[in-house]
């Protein structure tokens, strides 16, 4: 591997967004490699990185109007860089972030006009392999705790049971729609600030680690066939489906304080399991956290990254949460994207030197968006996706 591999940590220019790529830490484990490291100033700043701690890691600081898009060999980023950022990079330089893959033609044009290697880390399969590098999973665990303590804070009740002098205060309710990593996060959130918690999930496998919680599981419709789950996820579910489930939740949101939305299907609208007329259900100062708002919502009504009153009912679009854990959310978004770094220094192909993408390797095979001027996961941009295969001249 060349000692001069040149990696490129750019300031994220997404609205809104607090967190980096690498951390100190990780960047300090990428020199150690030989790797030269170069951050854009200020780019850990929101998440309380400073330039100082880059540097004593070993980063080389480069200034706003700086000129290194081009001479970059590898891009870790958070979302996609601007397009004329992208325009700038070099053949065979290779991009890793969260791309948002699905349905975007007009993203893998241009990395395809530019020879780009781009692996989209919402693609990475849920194998054992790939569990140290797992973006989704590290990002899902911060938003379900979060989720948790907005519901708490914007509820008008205790949420354990408090014993006073005036009388017994019960327990709040929580129902938690998916039992996924954030689920599941939220269930042992939840548990901890004393709640009583039932989920709902479409995957029976669930139970156990739900009840491990101290969580009540709600069994799915028996009469119609659940949804299957493939590569660690579950797929859609009929309408069939999701009507059976809808008319089982009503029950459960008439006794809810507060509910937390988490079920999503990747590349697809999140299912709506909160009707307008379900909603009618949950009591004045009951409060609904969306944690799929910007898919579509699990929940009528929601509006992402705004707090909605419905008729007393406060309805939250929960769509960054994880920004606003910022120091944390990097960490461990930096931590993932090393170990998926260094799994491909370690596995280079054998004609090549320094960032390998060996594409018989599975982690490698699964994330691999587009490589060499070719879209090789045309499976996630739907209709048309042939025209993505047309190069720019």
């Amino acid at each position: 591997m060349p000692s001069l591999t040149q990696l490129l940590i750019p300031r994220e220019s997404r609205a809104g967004e607090t967190r980096v790529a690498a951390s100190p830490e990780t960047v300090q484990r990428f020199c150690a490699r030989g790797l030269r490291v170069r951050v854009e100033t200020a780019a850990g700043a929101a998440a309380g990185f400073s330039d100082q701690a880059y540097a004593e890691a070993g980063a080389e600081l480069l200034p706003a109007d700086h000129g290194a898009w081009a001479e970059a060999d590898a891009v870790l980023c958070v979302h996609p860089p601007a397009e004329e950022q992208l325009e700038e990079l070099q053949s065979g330089a290779v991009l890793i972030g969260l791309l948002a893959p699905y349905g975007a033609h007009p993203l893998a044009r241009l990395l395809n006009s530019r020879r780009v290697s781009a692996l989209a880390l919402e693609l990475l399969p849920r194998i054992s392999r790939a569990q140290t590098m797992d973006v989704l999973s590290s990002q899902a665990n911060i938003a379900g705790y979060k989720a948790v303590l907005l519901a708490a804070s914007a509820l008008n009740r205790y949420v354990p049971m408090l014993m006073t002098a005036a009388g017994t205060i019960q327990p709040a309710r929580a129902l938690i729609l998916g039992a996924g990593v954030a689920g599941l996060q939220a269930v042992a959130t939840a548990r901890r600030l004393g709640a009583v918690v039932t989920v709902s999930d479409v995957r029976p496998a669930a139970r156990e680690q739900v009840e491990s919680l101290g969580g009540r599981f709600l069994a799915p419709p028996e009469q119609v066939p659940a949804p299957a789950e493939q590569g660690g996820y579950a797929q859609a579910a009929s309408e069939a489906f999701l009507e059976a489930q809808r008319q089982q939740l009503c029950e459960q949101l008439a006794l809810a304080d507060m509910v937390i939305c988490t079920a999503q299907v990747p590349g697809r609208p999140a299912p709506r399991l909160i009707s307008e007329a379900m909603l009618d259900h949950l009591r004045p100062g009951s409060v609904v956290v969306d944690l799929a708002v910007a898919q579509g919502g699990n929940c009528a009504g929601t509006v992402p990254g705004q707090t909605v009153e419905r008729q007393g009912v406060i309805l939250i679009g929960a769509d960054a949460l994880p920004c606003s854990v910022a120091q944390h959310a990097s960490a461990l978004y930096a931590r993932n994207l090393a170990a998926l770094l260094e799994h491909l220094l370690d596995t280079p192909p054998a004609t090549e030197e320094g960032i390998g993408l060996n594409q018989e390797d599975p982690i490698v095979q699964g994330c691999l968006f587009t490589h060499a001027g070719d879209c090789l996961r045309t499976d996630v941009l739907g209709e048309a996706a042939e025209k993505v295969l047309e190069v720019a001249a």
